[in-house]
């Protein structure tokens, strides 16, 4: 971060109020020295009621609580805040190495959390994020945004808003070509880490051997051929967001090792004996289903659960079709820009093409598809035959008996009409479903997470 960066975020801390709630006479000491130091108003509370009441009567631009409290938990707090006080966000102390409790916080709406022993230097990194919430933007989001008007896209983005008010990690699932990176850079542009890098990564494309240097960097003389020292990923995305595309494909000792990176929120070159902190938030993808990657072994759940904290589903093109006519209005008027085309809009039969096609690859296909029409079509609008559609490619949904292909479909509304019918008869006791339908309580959270039955 620049010194002119550095110096207005620290003018936009100043003067703010934080409300610390803990029982520990140390912690509280600690805590208020040094947001006076930063130059914050401090109140204290020592229990959930104390709490509980200075919201009430006061106002507050940060509330720090510990996880445990004479009579309650930290927990409750958050929940509280979360439903009587717009805008306030809160974070949250836990005990080292309780990583349950950590996500636990996030899932309520904690905005982060920090554990002990409290690291001062985590701790002012977190207070001037969650202050810089309420600063406007300095750099307006960029062109690209997630078109349409239909309620699938509309939740989407309402999500994405939330989303940006806390660091929460998130995992962004849905097809190829839905959009899954696009979402990413949005929370990322709307979130309190906007003036730092956005750093997108396809774990799948990284060789296996590499992998460790390549997300945490390494010393000189690490190895072979390390002639200088150089940054990973992590220390590239300091201070901003760290996107991991296709997550999936990371392999399991990967998967330990970033793993302890989240929980510590520290990071080890290669070749290192001092670890040094990595102020990054994580937000994952993958077009792959992680819940099934968890069952057959293939993905630690431990690190899953750490990465599905928050789960941001992008809908398929063929999901949103009312929005197939202004994203292709959208798209078109911008090759037509960027190549100088005459043809910027579509026949009737063509858009009629459109709207029955399935679109396999999403928003990505039709802009392909688009942009191979704009360099065959001769006339002043683009027709059904520049778009070269095949029949094969066409759907005709309405004309398929009894709804059964695509076959994973069809298999899927079975599957979840026969949970859900379990979890009725069963009062959504979810260890009596798993005996009703014959498989384990596990196998029974994995299916209900994949098939969004909540």
């Amino acid at each position: 971060m620049t010194k002119r960066k550095q110096s207005k975020l620290e003018g936009a801390v100043a003067g703010r109020n934080v409300l610390i709630v803990d029982d520990e006479a140390d912690i509280l000491e600690l805590l208020e020295l040094t947001l006076l130091r930063m130059g914050l108003g401090v109140e204290r509370a020592e229990d959930l009621a104390s709490a509980t009441k200075l919201l009430q009567t006061r106002h507050f631009d940060l509330c720090l609580t510990d996880m445990r409290l004479p009579d309650g938990d930290g927990l409750e707090l958050v929940r509280y805040i979360d439903t009587h006080c717009d805008d306030l966000p809160v974070a949250v102390i836990t005990a080292h190495g309780s990583a349950e409790n950590a996500v636990a916080a996030l899932k309520a709406g904690a905005f982060d959390y920090i554990a002990k022993p409290v690291s001062l230097e985590q701790l002012r990194t977190l207070v001037k994020s969650a202050l810089s919430l309420a600063q406007p933007a300095d750099d307006k989001p960029g062109d690209d945004q997630l078109l349409g008007g239909s309620e699938a896209m509309s939740q989407v983005r309402q999500l994405i808003d939330k989303l940006s008010r806390s660091e929460a990690p998130v995992y962004i699932s849905g097809e190829s070509g839905s959009g899954k990176e696009l979402a990413a850079r949005l929370i990322h542009e709307k979130s309190a880490r906007r003036s730092g890098p956005f750093v997108p990564v396809n774990c799948g494309a990284i060789p296996e051997n590499l992998m460790e240097s390549e997300f945490f960097g390494y010393k000189k003389g690490a190895f072979t051929g390390a002639e200088q020292d150089r940054e990973g990923f992590f220390q590239a995305a300091n201070g901003g967001t760290l996107f991991l595309d296709e997550v999936a494909d990371l392999p399991l000792l990967m998967q330990v090792k970033l793993l302890r990176a989240l929980q510590e929120k520290k990071v080890r070159k290669v070749g290192s004996t001092q670890e040094e902190n990595a102020d990054v938030r994580i937000i994952s993808a993958t077009h792959q289903n992680l819940a099934d990657g968890v069952e057959n072994g293939k993905f630690r759940q431990d690190l899953y659960y750490r990465l599905n904290v928050i789960e941001l589903k992008m809908p398929s093109l063929r999901d949103m079709r009312e929005d197939i006519p202004l994203i292709t209005r959208a798209v078109l008027a911008r090759f037509a820009k960027q190549h100088g085309a005459t043809a910027s809009e579509l026949e009737e039969d063509a858009l009629q093409a459109l709207a029955q096609y399935d679109f396999p690859g999403n928003v990505r296909e039709l802009e392909n598809i688009l942009e191979r029409s704009l360099a065959l079509s001769t006339g002043a609008k683009i027709t059904s035959e520049d778009l070269q559609l095949t029949p094969q490619q066409s759907v005709e949904r309405a004309g398929v008996p009894d709804g059964k292909w695509p076959l994973q479909d069809y298999l899927d509304r079975l599957e979840k009409e026969a949970i859900l019918e379990a979890l009725g008869k069963t009062r959504f006791n979810r260890t009596a479903a798993a005996k009703m339908l014959g498989i384990t309580f596990r196998s029974l959270r994995y299916r209900m997470e994949r098939l969004g039955i909540t």
